[in-house]
């Protein structure tokens, strides 16, 4: 029984002293603040000489490794070093998750181009994220052996369509053709979740909202002139593992294509605009306010179509509730119209052009593509042809009455998931979608002076991309990333709104 104590005690010193910082706060003291070695215990010191034995094997390992690799470990250093300086790691560690989304500083082993440029994710992907990721689920369980955890049976069950859209993709890779393509989508997908888990899990006050949206917003204004950058340069530019891109006339800033970047765009634009309403500080307001102009002005730089439409759809709605709540009077109303009618003049020829102008077949070459998704669906109605397997299997589908198509993924995002992860993954997709719109618009209908207006903007954001979303594949990690991390901060909103409510209506 004194065993079993004193093992218990350890683990809890462990854990106490990862997520008080003593791990990172004992090296900071002896290579930093110069504490002696004599002073030091000998736990810090273990730590001491750990970390030396780790970069010193990185010193050698680097100069062995390719310029992906490198650009990759010499970051993890650097976290390192500023989680060595820093008090809260764990805001550290989520804000390297946040930004990390339009910067991708990220590999893919294993990478496949056959299968990328039929439309799969060709490769694992590894990123900073995934590195981040990793080091707060050691914080969250260290923090659970320290003390009594909040529980779980609140937040928790939210997780159940995520979970469950999960399942069904996992169970999708046992009937797919090529296993290794679905583990890279699966693998991705898990990543996804875990971190949809994790904002649940210790997401508990306002003041982490308001972090988590304000990192959205430095991460738009900063990707926003990025692509004011590309625009003006008018070509690709690659910087420390970092590739910002232009195609042609279309700029994609660091996100990936144009239409991925439109979308980036549009649902970092819902905070952005729910924050300018919200009653904070005007610090906050003006983040807001130039984080939404500068990134309304680069959606227009990516001449996405489907981006556009979102925009609209989620303008549109955002207005009509805000006015509705009465946030929104009449004057602003038509200062917002007089700014985007002098956005409009000052750039029609490049919407008209790209609205008018011939798109070289671009989006009839898609009809055919829905086609091919409904034969996938028909021939394989239960689990689907594998996730990420629609494409390569594609090919296999076209008839000689189809004539010369364009082969590539389904660019519909509700098909893609229907044919390659069947009816139940569907399903368990859209519960996981219209969820989020339902705890949404509880936020929004909550008197939160901070939450009711950002949750009306990730609302109408999310539901601009679900209309997207059926115009384009949306299979790569940042606009997916986006969404997942929208879903569970929504779902934390109106956790913390109904927290609210319950203790006013119980006079605690």
């Amino acid at each position: 029984m004194t065993t079993k104590r004193i093992g218990h005690s350890r683990m809890a010193t462990i854990a106490e002293a990862l997520q008080q910082g003593t791990v990172f706060g004992s090296v900071r003291r002896m290579f930093v603040s110069g504490q002696s070695w004599g002073a030091a215990s000998l736990w810090e010191i273990a730590i001491a000489v750990g970390v030396g034995v780790l970069l010193g094997g990185y010193a050698v390992a680097i100069t062995y490794l390719s310029r992906t690799w490198a650009t990759l470990f010499t970051a993890g250093v650097v976290v390192l070093f500023v989680a060595m300086i820093v008090r809260n790691v764990r805001r550290l560690l989520l804000a390297i998750i946040i930004l990390d989304i339009p910067f991708q500083l990220d590999i893919n082993l294993f990478y496949r181009l056959d299968a990328s440029d039929l439309g799969s994710l060709g490769g694992l992907n590894v990123s900073l994220t995934t590195i981040s990721l990793l080091v707060l689920y050691g914080l969250w369980v260290s923090e659970s052996l320290l003390k009594k955890s909040p529980s779980a049976t609140k937040w928790l069950p939210m997780s159940v369509p995520g979970a469950l859209y999960v399942l069904f993709a996992g169970l999708s890779v046992l009937v797919a053709r090529d296993k290794t393509l679905a583990a890279f989508e699966l693998a991705l997908i898990v990543q996804l979740f875990l971190i949809h888990l994790y904002i649940l899990g210790t997401v508990r006050t306002r003041d982490d909202v308001l972090y988590i949206v304000t990192l959205i917003l430095i991460g738009l204004f900063a990707e926003s002139l990025i692509i004011f950058a590309l625009r003006i340069m008018g070509t690709t530019v690659k910087i420390a593992g970092i590739t910002g891109r232009v195609f042609d006339t279309r700029v994609s800033g660091t996100v990936g294509s144009p239409n991925n970047a439109g979308a980036f765009l549009v649902l970092s634009l819902g905070p952005a605009l729910g924050l300018l309403l919200a009653r904070v500080n005007k610090t906050y307001g003006w983040l807001a306010a130039v984080a939404f102009a500068s990134g309304a002005i680069a959606l227009i730089f990516t001449l996405s179509r489907g981006g556009w439409l979102a925009f609209v759809v989620f303008l549109g709605f955002f207005g009509l509730l805000a006015l509705q709540r009465g946030w929104l009077s009449g004057r602003v109303v038509a200062v917002l119209v007089l700014v985007a009618l002098v956005l409009f003049v000052a750039l029609n020829q490049v919407i008209i052009t790209r609205l008018t102008a011939d798109d070289q077949g671009a989006a009839e070459s898609r009809i055919p593509l829905m086609r091919i998704a409904w034969r996938m669906i028909r021939d394989r109605p239960l689990l689907g042809v594998g996730l990420n397997n629609g494409p390569i299997l594609l090919p296999s589908y076209i008839t000689p009455d189809m004539g010369d198509i364009w082969v590539y993924g389904v660019h519909n995002k509700y098909l893609a998931v229907w044919s390659e992860t069947g009816p139940g993954g569907l399903l368990a997709f859209l519960w996981f979608l219209m969820a989020t719109l339902r705890r949404g618009w509880r936020s929004f209908r909550a008197e939160d002076p901070l939450l009711s207006p950002v949750a009306l903007g990730l609302l109408t954001a999310v539901l601009g991309h679900m209309v997207h979303m059926a115009f384009d594949t949306f299979r790569d990690r940042p606009n997916t990333q986006l969404l997942w991390l929208y879903t569970a901060l929504i779902a934390v909103m109106y956790l913390i709104s109904r927290g609210r409510a319950e203790a006013q209506d119980t006079g605690t």
